[in-house]
């Protein structure tokens, strides 16, 4: 009996809760801290039935795992939260013959610090501004958060049913599955890429792939993506203000120092072809087309080095259009041309420089010629997407140009022509953003090239002028 006795003392003494309960689920031992938990005594609770004293309701997840050790007599341990006391606890079943021993130990404050960790780490997963993601080794997306959903317009769901494969334009997709791949073992990798939206649309992304570290072993990698979209434009954009700036001091600087000459050049020219009689009529006409086209580039430098100061009137663009028809319809019937005009009607006035547009529908039309030697079709087509924007493409049916040569259009003095200067483009793009516009280049080699011009409606600038725009 002292036996018994003295080892009740040494399990009164454990910090852990510990009782012991029959195949009847009675009661049959409870420590003093095991009491002090439940808020009972010891004593009073021999020979009751558990689930009479705490009710099975109310403790279904511990009913759950003692009736599994005591049918399967196989030792059970888990951690739950338990309502009527709130206390987390960690729990430990030991079956035998006679019935269960169960030992409970109060993890409150460290599953409080473990649960704190956790939001804050969910936290920093949901309402993080970028794109943050999780992989398996195989690329299959495990989590994705509300700004992935954003980014990519897919839903978490339909994340969770594909791997990032299908999101990988053809021409990245080997660079991307080479840096997945070494962040899989272990490699944290950063790079840019670009990816393709649910609508089809192509984004430029700058991402890092980190591994997911789990007991010395990488089990997955964890992915972070930004829309650099508009931060790559914008290093466009200051490219191109670089390079107009550029370009500009060299035609102010340029073009006055040959001008001078040119005229001389030219009334000299003139003079000895009415005095001269035996020289050949040929030569004079190559000196005098020569010397038109160093003035014609003179001109052009010029164009690009002065300051715009025509006035920005409301116009209708078909009419421009229109002009522009009659002006080159010769031109174009005697290159066997066919120019097709499209999509006039209804279009929402422009707030431009008129002369300024019709000189760039020239140039286009004259390129597009160019690029069609035996003849073909160029195809006009202005259409409104919004109230807000005017649109204005110019197809050919030409030769069309190399995908990595149509970045370099519009630098100066770049040009595919045999006698091209590459600035005549280049007025050309900096007449649209001049306006507020863009105009970008899409082309097949062997099919065709089309121009893209994007230009704001009247009722948007007027907005913009007068402070009224939202």
């Amino acid at each position: 009996m002292s036996h018994y006795n003295g080892q009740n003392e040494v399990l009164n003494r454990i910090t852990d809760a510990i009782f012991a309960l029959n195949n009847d689920w009675e009661i049959t031992y409870m420590n003093d801290e095991a009491a002090r938990l439940f808020s009972r005594r010891s004593m009073e609770m021999i020979g009751k039935c558990i689930w009479s004293e705490f009710p099975r309701e109310a403790y279904s997840i511990f009913y759950e795992h003692y009736r599994k050790a005591m049918e399967e007599q196989i030792r059970v341990e888990f951690e739950a939260y338990c309502h009527p006391i709130a206390v987390w606890l960690e729990v430990k079943v030991f079956p035998s013959s006679d019935g269960l021993s169960i030992y409970l130990h109060d993890i409150t404050k460290k599953k409080g610090l473990s649960l704190l960790k956790e939001q804050h780490y969910a936290s920093l997963f949901k309402y993080n501004p970028d794109a943050v993601f999780a992989f398996d080794l195989e690329g299959n997306y495990l989590s994705v958060n509300p700004a992935m959903e954003q980014l990519l317009g897919y839903e978490a769901d339909e994340f969770l049913k594909m791997s990032y494969i299908p999101l990988i334009p053809a021409e990245e997709l080997e660079k991307t599955k080479s840096h997945f791949k070494l962040a899989a073992k272990g490699i944290t990798q950063h790079y840019e890429t670009k990816a393709i939206h649910k609508s089809g649309k192509v984004i430029d992304v700058k991402v890092t792939n980190m591994p997911i570290i789990v007991n010395n072993e990488s089990v997955g990698v964890f992915g972070v993506a930004k829309n650099i979209m508009q931060e790559n434009q914008n290093k466009t954009k200051l490219l191109e203000a670089e390079k107009l700036t550029a370009v500009g001091q060299l035609a102010a600087s340029i073009a006055h120092e040959i001008r001078n000459p040119l005229t001389s050049l030219k009334g000299f020219v003139q003079l000895i072809e009415q005095t001269v009689s035996d020289v050949s009529a040929n030569y004079f006409t190559i000196m005098k087309d020569e010397l038109r086209r160093i003035e014609l580039i003179t001109s052009e430098l010029l164009y690009l080095a002065k300051p715009q100061a025509q006035e920005f009137k409301d116009e209708r663009i078909c009419q421009i259009i229109q002009d522009v028809n009659m002006l080159m319809s010769s031109q174009a019937l005697m290159n066997n041309v066919e120019l097709r005009i499209t999509g006039l009607d209804g279009l929402p006035e422009i707030r431009c420089v008129a002369a300024q547009l019709k000189q760039v529908f020239i140039n286009l039309i004259k390129n597009a010629m160019e690029a069609m030697p035996s003849g073909g079709v160029i195809h006009i087509h202005a259409s409104s997407p919004s109230p807000e924007t005017l649109m204005i493409q110019v197809s050919d049916t030409g030769k069309g140009i190399p995908q990595e040569l149509i970045a370099k259009i519009g630098s100066p003095f770049y040009t595919t022509k045999e006698n091209g200067t590459g600035l005549g483009m280049m007025a050309t793009q900096q007449i649209i953003h001049s306006h507020g516009g863009t105009l970008d280049i899409t082309s097949t080699e062997g099919e065709g090239t089309t121009i893209h011009i994007c230009l704001p409606a009247a009722n948007v600038q007027n907005q913009d002028e007068t402070g009224d725009g939202k």
